[in-house]
C-alpha cells in the first residue's frame, strides 16, 4: 500500500484578503476552476440595466466597512448624479453635511439632518471612503464606454451581509469571547439618462351629443327651403 500526502501551500489571512486582519489562523488555498489558464469566477448581480450600453458597473465583496452604516450611506445617494454624489460624500467626511438614518436610527440628533426630514444622523467616514473608491472606478468603466459623465445617475446600488470577520477577545478567568466583524458586500451601477422629448400632439377625437349629431346630419330628399327676395326680412 502506498499512502500520498498532500501539502498544501499555507497562506496568512492578510494575504488571501486584506479585508481579513487580526488573529485569524491561515487558511488553506481555495479551489478554483481554470479554464486555459484563465480564473474562471462568475460575477453575479441582483438586477442588470436596462439598456446596457448606456450602463456601467462596479462592485466590492467582504469589504471591512459596518453593514448598517454602509446601508445608510448607500440609501442616502441613490439616485444622485455622480458628480454630486461624489461631492457629498467628500462633505459627510469633512463634517460639512450627515448621512440621515432611517432604517438603523439608534443614533443622536443633529442639526444636519433636517433637510432630509429626519432628526438623526452620523458621519460614517470609513464607508464613504469605500464608496468613494467605488464611484471612482464606475466612473473610469463609465469613461471607458464613452457616457457622458455629467448625465449618469447611481440607479441602482444595494449592501448585502457579508461573511463576519471572526476574532477572538480575551477576558478574565481565562475566559474567551467571540469578536466579529459585519462585513458587507456592495454593487451599484449608473445609467446614463436619456435626453427628454417631447411627445407628439395628436388631435383628439371630438366628441358630439346626441342632439349635435342629429343637427349636423343632411336630410336627405328634402331640398332646403327658399326664401323670397321680397318676404325676406332684412338682416337676415
Amino acid at each position: 500500500f502506498f499512502f500520498f500526502f498532500f501539502f498544501f501551500k499555507q497562506k496568512t489571512a492578510y494575504e488571501i484578503m486584506p479585508s481579513l486582519v487580526g488573529s485569524e489562523m491561515c487558511i488553506r488555498d481555495r479551489y478554483q476552476r481554470r479554464v486555459h489558464g484563465i480564473l474562471n469566477i462568475m460575477v453575479k448581480y441582483s438586477r442588470e440595466p436596462a439598456v446596457p450600453t448606456k450602463a456601467a458597473k462596479a462592485r466590492g465583496d467582504d469589504m471591512r466597512i459596518h453593514y448598517k452604516n454602509t446601508y445608510e450611506v448607500a440609501a442616502a445617494i441613490r439616485g444622485m448624479q455622480l458628480e454630486k454624489a461624489e461631492k457629498y460624500l467628500r462633505d459627510v467626511i469633512d463634517h460639512k453635511q450627515c448621512v440621515p438614518f432611517r432604517k438603523h436610527s439608534t443614533t443622536a440628533r443633529t442639526a444636519q439632518a433636517h433637510p432630509f426630514h429626519v432628526t438623526q444622523g452620523r458621519w460614517p467616514k470609513k464607508p464613504c471612503e469605500h464608496l468613494l473608491d467605488l464611484l471612482e472606478n464606475v466612473r473610469s468603466n463609465a469613461d471607458a464606454k464613452g457616457l457622458d459623465l455629467r448625465k449618469t445617475y447611481i440607479t441602482h446600488i444595494q449592501v448585502n451581509k457579508a461573511r463576519k470577520g471572526r476574532r477572538r477577545g480575551f477576558k478574565a478567568h481565562g475566559r474567551i469571547k467571540d469578536w466579529c466583524a459585519s462585513n458587507c458586500h456592495v454593487e451599484l451601477f449608473v445609467t446614463e439618462k436619456a435626453e427628454n422629448v417631447k411627445k407628439a400632439e395628436e388631435e383628439k377625437a371630438k366628441h358630439f351629443s346626441k342632439k349635435q349629431l342629429a343637427r349636423m346630419k343632411l336630410r336627405v330628399g328634402k331640398p332646403a327651403k327658399k326664401t323670397d327676395a321680397n318676404t325676406a326680412v332684412p338682416g337676415k
